[in-house]
């Protein structure tokens, strides 16, 4: 394999958006090179680790592996733009994903306990309320809808953006901004006065808004945690963007994903018709299957060797996580969809100190989504061809047109 033709398809957004050629390349390095040196143009190289114990046994060693100066890919003009207008930092944002010992156990502990099982159920009711207006808007055109564009992108993003306080009607922004976030490079999203940094800019001038809005005027979310919270004003305006973005795009690429692996797999949607207590099963299923985080980076602080290869302090490794969660050594039969699959133990919410902190509510949410759409329909089939996003980051579906009928009418 060649450091840079490899490199150069690993970054490049749209081999991203072309799942079968990437989950054949991912299946290649597991077998023939799981951690590979890569050299892309654009960008500054990088070891790629592809293997799930490789992955595990690095995330969990935040005393040798640490989050900085680079966590994701990036192209070196824009690394040097950010440190530019941040003074050689190489960072736009203060938050989890960034952090390492202390400071991210102290940062992690201010909101973990609003997304503790325990208190996140609360909102159970308020979920199924959001789910059943999208599905009854679905029905406008006849059933016929772009599922992703339509009802999977609004659903998590109305769920999250209740928790932060965000009012309903600034909702359509706050999608926006998080393309551009994720998907700059894609073609049906990029303009041509995009930037990361604007974008960001943008983010950091609606939630300083939003806070002091919050000091004056406590309410019952995130957002007032956050104003009274004893942290600098950019760690708490980074810590807005974490939740509004990670928060429900994530959530959103799972849920059309997994759906479009049910009707992809008929026999796999009658089996969870006709047993709907295998649905937590199908839910973490949805996520390995669609695994929408395609890498976070790690970088030792000293010399490590890893399957045979010698890894410099300093040199950066890029944890993989749709080439773990297809491991052969772990999962049997890896590309079948099984709604079934025990056990499951894919790392889509990464693994160690910064799994994610809101993986129960983003499978709370996806439970009750399917509970309520199956409820609710009598038939759903594709109505057209899927189409994936451009992006090398948080990927997922851009396009699921669907037909759908709903029944007349659900008890209350």
């Amino acid at each position: 394999m060649d450091a840079r033709t490899t490199g150069n398809q690993l970054v490049d957004p749209a081999f991203h958006a072309d799942p079968a050629a990437y989950h054949a390349l991912l299946r290649r390095l597991r077998a023939e090179a799981p951690v590979f040196w890569v050299e892309p143009d654009d960008y500054a190289p990088f070891w790629i680790v592809t293997k799930h114990a490789d992955i595990m046994r690095v995330e969990k060693s935040m005393d040798l592996f640490v989050n900085g100066p680079r966590v994701m890919l990036r192209k070196t003009v824009i690394d040097d733009q950010i440190r530019k207008v941040t003074g050689g930092r190489p960072f736009l944002l203060n938050q989890l994903p960034n952090m390492d010992g202390s400071e991210h156990r102290f940062h992690r502990k201010l909101t973990q306990a609003w997304f503790a099982p325990a208190r996140i159920k609360v909102l159970e009711d308020e979920l199924r309320g959001y789910a059943r207006d999208l599905f009854d808007r679905a029905l406008q055109d006849g059933g016929r809808c772009d599922f992703m564009r339509s009802v999977a992108s609004w659903y998590p993003l109305r769920v999250i953006m209740r928790i932060i306080g965000v009012p309903a009607a600034d909702e359509p922004l706050m999608l926006k901004m998080t393309q551009q976030l994720f998907g700059p490079e894609d073609p049906e999203i990029k303009t041509e006065q995009m930037d990361v940094i604007a974008t960001v800019n943008g983010f950091f001038d609606y939630f300083r808004d939003l806070l002091a809005e919050r000091r004056a005027r406590p309410s019952d979310d995130l957002a007032t945690l956050l104003a009274g919270a004893e942290i600098g004003e950019k760690e708490a305006l980074s810590y807005f963007i974490l939740a509004a973005t990670a928060g429900h795009d994530t959530t959103s690429a799972s849920i059309a994903g997994g759906l479009l692996a049910l009707l992809q797999n008929p026999g796999e949607m009658q089996r969870l018709r006709r047993d709907m207590t295998r649905l937590p099963s199908a839910v973490d299923e949805m996520v390995r299957w669609v695994s929408p985080v395609t890498h976070f980076f790690r970088t030792p602080i000293e010399d490590y060797t890893l399957r045979g290869q010698n890894i410099a302090a300093g040199q950066a490794m890029m944890m993989c996580y749709p080439a773990a969660n297809r491991d052969e050594e772990v999962f049997e039969d890896p590309y079948r969809f099984d709604i079934g699959r025990p056990p499951n133990r894919h790392l889509a919410f990464g693994y160690g100190p910064h799994l994610c902190l809101g993986q129960h509510l983003a499978k709370m949410e996806m439970r009750i989504f399917f509970e309520e759409l199956f409820a609710r329909i009598d038939s759903i089939e594709l109505d057209g061809d899927p189409r994936w996003i451009q992006t090398n980051f948080v990927g997922g579906l851009k396009s699921l047109p669907v037909r759908l009928t709903l029944r007349e009418a659900v008890p209350a």
